[in-house]
């Protein structure tokens, strides 16, 4: 491996150590880099110059991201994977036993292996910049830390504070880490190296006091150190913390308990157990079947970040390229139309024009984002000039004044056909001849939008997901006519808006929605069946979905859901049909939780409960036990299956963007790794036998699609290579 480490000699008599891996984009803490670690720090230690030394990126924009996952997606061996832990906690201990005092100079991304080796250190200065966030995310891959964050971040920050971080693996800004004192300081980035410089000769004048340790006692840390100073405090603190781990995985995911198990043997056996424990929890847990897919899915997300999604030239090189959208318009100031114009306002940039009927709705709009900043201000990731800044850049409008410079424009009015074709034939009259007409319809075909459209070739699909600012996932929809450049625009602005996309072809409920549709329908099937809501729910839940599908149901809207149903019903024929009772909650005005009134009851503060009395509008008493399993594969298949009727169909691209598209737009738990993981890791023959048995007790909803017959009969897998491309040849005549 080429050499990613050097050391400048400054004239203060300070060593700065360079981390710079040539021809990569980040440092990734490689095996083959740890001997130059080695070698350098006996250099380092050889010269009787120096006094101090900082150790800083070269990279732009990122200090370090810790381990390379695409080299533990590659180790099958548990014992191999626990060694390479073992080599880092020796190196870590290098870095914190060195004789000179060792300051970190951190500047944009900080994470994992790159925190690890910061808490090895005797003091971390931070830039102030926006781009550095510091944090321990390797829960959110099933994983722990492996080179000793669970043993030096409690030394640091305590032990409430660092459970905190490592278990809900979340990155913090400079601001949040100094007031919890996991850096000492945060200055402007042009100061940084001469700030850590100047801390390590004044760490080398006086007694060196230790990696982690502090001077004075810090009165907001009374209550932790109450609890983390005595047998009985520590105990609540860690008993506490697995009621929270379990409340939110349901344990689905080991990771977060064999966090709490490995800091708490460091605190209570000491630093060379914990080591022990960290280690054997960091080789179990990377060869898991829910790290396994979690990191497929942290890969997936990564090359979607380099996809070009048209072929033939490369994305930025193409004469068709993506042009860069200098402003953008939003129809509608509702729940969707302003959480777009806030990911494009405070994630982008950019300026928005935001229309709306009236004044009150536009009113509404404004004060959500308002809201939505203010929370930011709260949380430290902003300052109240920032939050100013930010909201002059969202201009409302009641009519179409502006939208003549608008590059872009996004509608998202209700979900009805004739109003989406009316606001799009009067946008076209007022924006410029070249403008993108793009619709966040959840279902309705593009094709059928586009048909009002002077230019249809500019005309595309931005399918975001509630709510905006929140979920991750951009669906852009292309017809058989979208032009090229369209696609990579529309594609550039979701990942400026800072979501992760995935383009799929046009056609009714898409892919996302398509394959929603029939889980809530079976969910709301088993009410009708006399199976409790709050049993549906809870078993949903159980598997690993963050909310129940009659929750979710409320969320999206009954009646908006009875109308996507509809759409579904006229494409696909009574396998896609609205289930019985669903007439019945609209008649009764039960449209969830926008009007207080669903398969719960809200109280307007945030509270809900299963309300009793729809079981008498929908005719039935909920006495029928089932067991939660059999409720789980009822409703989990039906959307499996739909997921590959729409490969087969060729509405998607690739097995890999109906994973991600599942899991981050719709809460597959994504320790399943997406609908075609569960199909490669069940069977699809398995699965195919399921539906088949379903198929003759419930009907033809359940018939199994012909991509899981073709692939059950030939063995195929996604995984390895061998299913049939999307849109191809399956068996029974084709994708129908």
């Amino acid at each position: 491996m080429t050499q990613a480490l050097t050391l400048e000699r400054r004239d203060d008599r300070v060593g700065v150590l360079w981390f710079d891996v040539p021809n990569e984009d980040v440092n990734l803490l490689r095996p083959q880099l740890v001997e130059q670690f080695h070698t350098l720090l006996d250099d380092i230690e050889r010269d009787g110059d120096l006094e101090g030394v900082v150790i800083a990126s070269g990279k732009e924009d990122h200090f370090s991201a810790g381990a390379d996952v695409n080299l533990l997606a590659e180790l099958d061996s548990r014992e191999e994977i626990t060694a390479l832990a073992h080599d880092a906690h020796r190196l870590m201990d290098r870095v914190a036993n060195l004789s000179l005092p060792v300051v970190a100079a951190i500047h944009g991304t900080c994470v994992g292996g790159g925190l690890e080796l910061a808490l090895a250190c005797d003091a971390r200065i931070a830039s102030e910049a926006d781009a550095t966030h510091l944090g321990l995310p390797e829960v959110k891959l099933g994983l722990v830390p492996g080179a000793g964050g669970t043993q030096r971040l409690p030394e640091v920050i305590g032990i409430e504070e660092a459970l905190n971080l490592i278990l809900t693996g979340d990155t913090i800004s400079p601001k949040e880490a100094v007031a919890l004192g996991l850096i000492d300081e945060a200055v402007p980035r042009w100061i940084l190296l001469d700030v850590a410089a100047e801390h390590a000769r004044q760490l080398a004048s006086s007694s060196r006091s230790g990696s982690g340790s502090s001077d004075g006692f810090d009165m907001d840390r009374v209550r932790a150190l109450l609890l983390e100073d005595n047998p009985a405090g520590r105990r609540v603190l860690f008993h506490q913390a697995e009621e929270r781990v379990l409340a939110r995985t349901h344990g689905n995911l080991p990771a977060p308990l064999r966090a709490i198990d490995v800091v708490r043997t460091g605190i209570e056996e000491g630093r060379a157990a914990g080591y022990d424990a960290e280690a054997n929890a960091f080789g179990e847990l990377a060869t898991s079947s829910q790290a396994r897919e979690l990191i497929y899915l942290f890969q997936a997300r990564q090359e979607l970040k380099g996809e070009t999604w048209v072929g033939g030239s490369t994305f930025e090189e193409s004469s068709q390229g993506p042009r860069t959208p200098r402003k953008v318009g939003v129809l509608g100031a509702g729940l969707m139309g302003s959480g777009i114009a806030y990911v494009t306002a405070v994630e982008a940039g950019l300026p928005v024009r935001m229309k709306d009927i009236d004044h009150e709705k536009l009113r509404a709009g404004l004060q959500s984002i308002h809201k939505l900043l203010t929370h930011q201000v709260r949380e430290g990731a902003l300052t109240a000039w920032e939050r100013t800044v930010t909201m002059t850049r969202v201009h409302p409008t009641t009519d179409y004044s502006g939208f003549g410079r608008a590059d872009l424009v996004i509608e998202a009015v209700i979900e009805d056909l004739d109003v989406k074709q009316q606001v799009l034939e009067e946008v076209q009259e007022h924006a410029p001849d070249d403008v993108i007409l793009a619709s966040n319809t959840s279902s309705i075909p593009i094709a059928r939008l586009a048909e009002v459209a002077n230019h249809p070739e500019r005309v595309i699909g931005m399918h975001y997901f509630s709510p905006v600012p929140k979920l991750p996932l951009l669906e852009v929809i292309a017809t058989e006519q979208t032009a090229p450049d369209v696609i990579r625009t529309a594609v550039r602005l979701g990942r400026q808006q800072g979501k992760t996309v995935i383009v799929v072809n046009d056609g009714p409920g898409f892919y996302t929605t398509r394959i929603l549709a029939p889980y809530m329908s079976e969910a709301v099937r088993l009410v009708m069946e006399g199976v409790p809501i709050e049993a549906v729910d809870g078993a949903l839940v159980a598997y690993g979905f963050p909310m129940g599908p009659l929750r979710l149901l409320d969320e999206v809207g009954i009646d908006t859901a009875r109308e996507i149903m509809v759409i579904m019903r006229d494409a696909f024929g009574e396998r896609m049909g609205a289930p019985p009772g669903i007439e019945a909650l609209i008649d009764d005005e039960r449209y969830g939780e926008k009007n207080g009134r669903g398969f719960y009851q809200y109280d307007g503060n945030g509270g809900e409960d299963v309300d009793e009395s729809v079981y008498q509008v929908l005719g039935v008493k909920p006495e029928r036990s089932l067991d939660a399993s059999t409720i789980q594969e009822r409703c989990v298949l039906s959307m499996v299956n739909e997921a590959a009727f729409c490969y087969g169909e060729g509405i998607l691209r690739s097995a890999r963007d109906g994973n991600v598209g599942a899991v981050f737009g719709l809460g597959y738990p994504p320790f399943l790794g997406g609908p075609f993981r569960t199909i490669d890791n069940q069977g699809a023959r398995e699965i195919m036998e399921t539906l088949e048995q379903y198929q003759s007790q419930h009907g033809a909803r359940f018939a199994p699609a012909p991509l899981l017959k073709t692939m059950a009969e030939g063995g195929l897998s996604f995984a390895a290579g061998t299913a049939p491309e999307p849109g191809g040849p399956v068996r029974e005549g084709g994708s129908s």
